[in-house]
């Protein structure tokens, strides 16, 4: 028998069997303006024990800027294996650990995702802190349809399975978006433009920083503006899809 009355639990609420367990909060921040951060991802950036930042030179910033002073630890490509060990003991000792990317949405091309996948593997309990992502603010200026998209992240570095990444959505109606970096740009849209066509793209870059840019046309169109300056910063590309 009990030796008391049974304990009450509100119908509907679940319980994690391990309570010693901590929280990973995955927290969008700032892609540029500083100002584009919620109310909830201070706070929860304030409240953890502990930041998992991809940059932390940039992640810095904006916790001096808001005054928090919650401890840090990097985490990126390149120690990502060993620090996830780490974060995973912290987690499961009880730590409430906030994830963040270089800038915006972490998870979203970024090794993020591997730390996310580590936790459900591990029954670590996850809660999403939204917030702004370069991939969304493009997309509600481009103009072109959003009720549906493709996004591809980053295609390869190398020309020749960039262009059979390119082939497989060629025939795709729904708008095409991706991520580039500066160095990759021109031989990126050199090869949209022999692989798709000369479609109707928007290209953005450095969104809501100081040299924010716009820019549409055709991707010949395109091509020739940014061949005639370096292009600097980070590019996002919404390709209009086959009509």
């Amino acid at each position: 028998m009990f030796p008391g009355p049974l304990p009450f639990f509100p119908v509907g609420v679940m319980f994690d069997l391990d309570m010693a367990q901590g929280t990973l909060y995955i927290v969008s921040t700032p892609i540029g303006n500083l100002e584009d951060v919620t109310l909830r991802a201070l706070r929860t950036l304030k409240e953890v024990d502990l930041i998992a930042a991809e940059d932390t030179r940039r992640t810095r910033k904006l916790l001096s800027h808001y005054q928090i002073h919650t401890p840090m630890v990097s985490y990126y490509t390149y120690n990502r294996l060993w620090r996830e060990k780490y974060l995973l003991r912290e987690l499961r000792g009880g730590k409430n650990v906030s994830l963040v990317s270089e800038a915006g949405t972490p998870g979203i091309s970024d090794p993020g995702y591997s730390l996310i996948q580590a936790a459900i593997e591990k029954g670590i309990n996850l809660v999403p802190i939204p917030g702004p992502s370069a991939l969304i603010s493009a997309l509600s200026i481009s103009g072109l349809p959003a009720h549906n998209f493709l996004f591809l992240g980053f295609l390869s570095s190398k020309s020749g399975r960039r262009r059979r990444q390119l082939k497989g959505v060629k025939g795709e109606p729904m708008t095409i978006v991706l991520y580039e970096s500066p160095h990759r740009l021109l031989s990126t849209l050199k090869d949209i433009l022999e692989v798709l066509g000369d479609r109707l793209t928007v290209i953005t870059r450095e969104l809501t920083k100081k040299y924010e840019e716009v820019a549409r046309g055709k991707v010949s169109q395109l091509l020739d503006k940014f061949a005639r300056a370096k292009p600097r910063g980070e590019f996002v590309l919404i390709v209009e899809g086959k009509l």
